[in-house]
């Protein structure tokens, strides 16, 4: 998977907008202004942080030690780095962009509840 793959893959959800808030090398994806995913431009393999349940997070790095890393410059109990070297599947890699989004829009909704 290409970093244009993950780009328009994230910019297929609902309320979904791409942001520089941190140089023009790290593409940041939001959801109602909530982070789920960073993408880093100049890495190469291809990289990106996504947000994980904690318990989830520890297994994805156990089972893919080469793959899913603790996040990078993020809180390592909630976020992955996750590098796309071919050990995972685009399915695999669609599944936790797919977590990430599901996670922080949930977290927004149930705020914005109150």
């Amino acid at each position: 998977m290409h970093i244009e793959e993950i780009r328009y893959y994230c910019l297929s959800k609902p309320n979904v907008e791409e942001t520089l808030p941190f140089g023009p090398d790290v593409l940041v994806y939001k959801v109602n202004n909530k982070i789920f995913l960073l993408s880093f431009m100049d890495h190469h393999p291809v990289q990106f942080n996504v947000k994980c349940a904690p318990d989830r997070a520890i297994d994805l790095r156990e089972e893919f030690a080469d793959a899913v890393l603790p996040g990078y410059h993020m809180n390592k109990k909630h976020w992955n780095t996750v590098v796309v070297n071919g050990r995972l599947t685009n399915k695999q890699l669609h599944e936790m962009i797919d977590d990430s989004y599901d996670l922080v829009n949930k977290s927004v909704k149930r705020k914005k509840s109150f």
